[in-house]
């Protein structure tokens, strides 16, 4: 008699980095920049319709995850103050506060956890779908480094509340010097859509090399604190 072996329920696949700046940065700006003149959508809709491509997206990676993401709450949270603001047409200024507001709220939330015993940079840095913490904490254990480790895992989280600072410092120069007209206009939503395009060289990649740091000084930190290789807990 043979038995049969019934495959595991399949993961989800997460959307590729391509499909997020398709999404989320490309789609938005040309149409913010190509088609909000008066002969096309209009400044009021190509707000809506590029606005809609990051929202509903937003949406179905929450709906696929199965769970409250915080980061992918606020993502939904600042495309509506977006939306909010163009509509409700409120001084230009309230962009670049908005901008500044959600990266410098996480950057305070991350600071804050260093001193409880829930640390958030431990969430954002050991991902426990890729290493076995278990196996880490026991390897630190034994080598008496899980205090030290400690330590450096609160080091590393003051580098990546400082990216988050950075971040929320260059969104609000970004946005106080590109979107300058008043909401409604052809021209203000040209300028978000210049905005957008840059916010990536500009923003996320300074930041981006700055919590990278921080992952790879933990990655060292586990090879030293630990005696063992980082493979050593990588899961399979």
């Amino acid at each position: 008699m043979t038995s049969t072996a019934q495959p595991g329920p399949a993961k989800s696949k997460k959307p590729g980095l391509l499909s997020n700046l398709l999404i989320n940065v490309a789609i938005p700006a040309i149409i913010l920049s190509r088609f909000s003149g008066d002969t096309a959508l209009g400044p009021v809709w190509a707000v809506v319709v590029a606005l809609a491509f990051p929202l509903l997206f937003g949406l179905w990676e929450l709906k696929q995850s199965g769970k409250v993401n915080f980061f992918s709450v606020l993502g939904i949270i600042s495309v509506l103050l977006t939306g909010g603001i163009s509509l409700l047409q409120l001084p230009p200024s309230y962009i670049a506060i908005k901008e500044a507001l959600i990266p410098g709220l996480i950057g305070v939330i991350v600071l804050l956890s260093q001193y409880t015993p829930y640390p958030l940079v431990k969430k954002l840095l050991i991902n426990p779908e890729l290493l076995d913490l278990p196996k880490l904490e026991q390897a630190l254990a034994e080598q008496n480094n899980s205090a030290l480790f400690d330590q450096r895992m609160a080091r590393a989280g003051y580098i990546v509340a400082a990216s988050f600072f950075l971040s929320s410092a260059l969104n609000y120069i970004l946005a106080k010097a590109i979107v300058v007209s008043q909401p409604g206009t052809t021209a203000y939503a040209e300028e978000l859509g210049r905005m957008t395009w840059l916010s990536y060289p500009v923003i996320v990649l300074p930041s981006m090399v700055m919590l990278f740091g921080a992952i790879i000084y933990m990655f060292r930190q586990i090879g030293r604190l630990s005696g063992r290789s980082l493979e050593d807990f990588i899961l399979q």
